[in-house]
């Protein structure tokens, strides 16, 4: 007999030790690693993690962890264990024949599932909006190089379905998550998105489905907005349906950070949970490190992009201070980096953009004022990097005094909008807020950036990339993002540069922040 585990629970299982699929009653269940009891060949019990046939190559229940302690709950150190091993079990360890849907197909969604195709899956891709799902079948969609040619050999192909009706994840034996959680203008997490695609996926969840949340969001999401109502709907959670956090990993613009070469955290409900959302999942990252709740899995995320908002933020104030006393900063970054331990080098820089660092911390910060706490060093981080874009303003104001020039009537380009080197996405991008103070004080703000064709700001307006800067006269440049593999020569000849990135040398009438 073999017993599987549920928590604290056991429920009797019995095996069918050739067919390589494990029951309960009369339902069978995915050939996953289970927690439980099985027979040795002689007749005696034995009790351990076991799995049956797939990714192990056996029909027969495979022991990889004994557990000593006959009551003992599995821990989650002996679910890790059951993954390394299942992990590393070989090139059949595939996904071939089995039904995935991705839930948002943007800068996540989307690479999420060519990994998941790369490995045989069929994709069920899911994003409300037409226009992004025209974007992925013209290929016009900002990718890493390798994804761009994932994307074109599975568009050819029979493994990914992209729709906009809902109910076609009702089919898939496995739902992930990947919808965008921003916030307003206020700084207040927006989760119309999140709220919207977890209502959806609960309205449409189907009894033995693994679904996985990876949308960065506050401690406790996972649990009100899809535990709660898929137990609502008489689902037991760990048993019919089975939810795990697990959040994204995703660098853009950055080959040496894909997702598939990066190490991924998974909390599930129950440890059957975390077993499963491993199983999925784990054809996306490097290795797989479990931790105890999807509670733990969420501030795990939050406490990664708080982590950075602190340091740069703390960056930009030491670039304040070098300058006042006649120091390069970046020197100064760079020998501080070769200590090899209790340091991690981050740079100043005009602000921080993205989904991720001018985002996040605000997800707990609005928890905790919920209920009267507070993280003051990340209040006092996010308020100076709010602040950032007004800095560099305030900066080329005094530039273009010293050259006698006022704000009004100026002309001033802005070189690369995008938040960061390497990517087509203005999220929101400091360089945003900087040309629109400029534009209000009166001065004709062009740019360049051969990542970005066009943006509309608020009080610029429609603004077009100029190709050819160094062919018309400007009072002040401001260097705002250095793209590699771009030709910044012409700036040596502009009467005064702002370089905001820390990256540029040698050019004689530059200034920094």
């Amino acid at each position: 007999m073999f017993r599987g585990s549920r928590g604290s629970q056991t429920t009797p299982l019995r095996v069918s030790v050739n067919s390589q699929s494990i029951q309960r009653g009369s339902e069978e269940t995915y050939g996953v690693p289970r927690i439980g009891r099985a027979s040795n060949t002689d007749g005696t019990p034995q009790k351990g993690v076991f799995t049956m046939g797939q990714g192990i190559g056996t029909g027969e229940p495979t022991l990889i962890d004994s557990i000593y302690d006959d009551e003992a709950a599995p821990t989650a150190e002996q679910v890790a264990k059951v993954v390394a091993k299942v992990a590393g079990a070989g090139a059949g360890n595939t996904l071939q024949g089995r039904r995935i849907a991705v839930v948002g197909l943007g800068y996540v969604g989307l690479p999420t599932a060519l990994s998941l195709a790369d490995h045989g899956a069929e994709i069920i891709g899911f994003d409300i909006s037409e226009s992004r799902l025209a974007e992925i079948k013209s290929q016009q969609v900002d990718l890493l190089g390798r994804d761009r040619e994932r994307l074109a050999r599975h568009l050819e192909g029979e493994l990914v379905k992209l729709t906009t009706e809902p109910s076609a994840v009702s089919s898939a034996e496995a739902i992930v998550v990947c919808v965008p959680t921003p916030i307003d203008a206020h700084q207040t997490p927006d989760l119309t998105a999140l709220s919207g695609a977890c209502a959806s996926v609960v309205d449409n969840a189907t009894i033995g489905q693994t679904i996985v949340l990876t949308s960065t969001t506050y401690v406790g999401c996972t649990r009100e907005l899809l535990v709660q109502p898929l137990q609502a709907r008489g689902f037991e959670v760990g048993r019919d349906v089975f939810i795990a956090f697990s959040p994204e990993r995703i660098d853009p613009g950055v080959e040496a950070h894909a997702p598939d070469s990066t190490p991924r955290v998974v909390g599930g409900v129950t440890d059957e949970c975390t077993v499963r959302a491993i199983d999925v999942l784990r054809h996306t990252a490097s290795t797989m490190h479990s931790v105890s709740s999807p509670e733990a899995a969420e501030m795990t995320k939050l406490l990664e992009n708080t982590f950075r908002a602190v340091n740069i933020a703390l960056a930009n104030e030491f670039s304040g201070a070098a300058r006042e006393l006649s120091v390069d900063i970046v020197e100064v970054i760079q020998a501080a980096a070769t200590k090899p331990y209790g340091f991690m080098p981050f740079y100043p820089g005009p602000g921080v953009g993205g989904h991720c660092i001018p985002c996040d911390p605000h997800y707990l910060t609005w928890q905790l004022r919920a209920r009267r706490a507070s993280a003051p060093v990340v209040d006092a981080a996010m308020t100076a990097i709010a602040a950032r874009p007004r800095e560099v303003v305030a900066h080329a104001r005094r530039i273009l005094g010293e050259h006698g020039k006022p704000v009004s009537g100026a002309r001033i380009l802005v070189v690369g909008v995008s938040y960061k080197p390497g990517v087509g996405d203005v999220r929101e991008s400091p360089a945003v807020p900087i040309i629109d103070m400029l534009a209000s004080e009166g001065a004709h703000v062009g740019y360049t950036d051969s990542h970005i064709e066009t943006i509309q700001t608020p009080i610029a307006g429609s603004l077009s990339h100029l190709p050819y800067p160094g062919d018309q006269h400007w009072d002040l440049v401001v260097v705002h993002t250095v793209h590699p593999d771009e030709n910044y020569d012409w700036l040596a000849g502009q009467p005064a540069v702002l370089d905001t990135t820390y990256r540029l040398t040698d050019f004689p009438e530059r200034h920094v922040l």
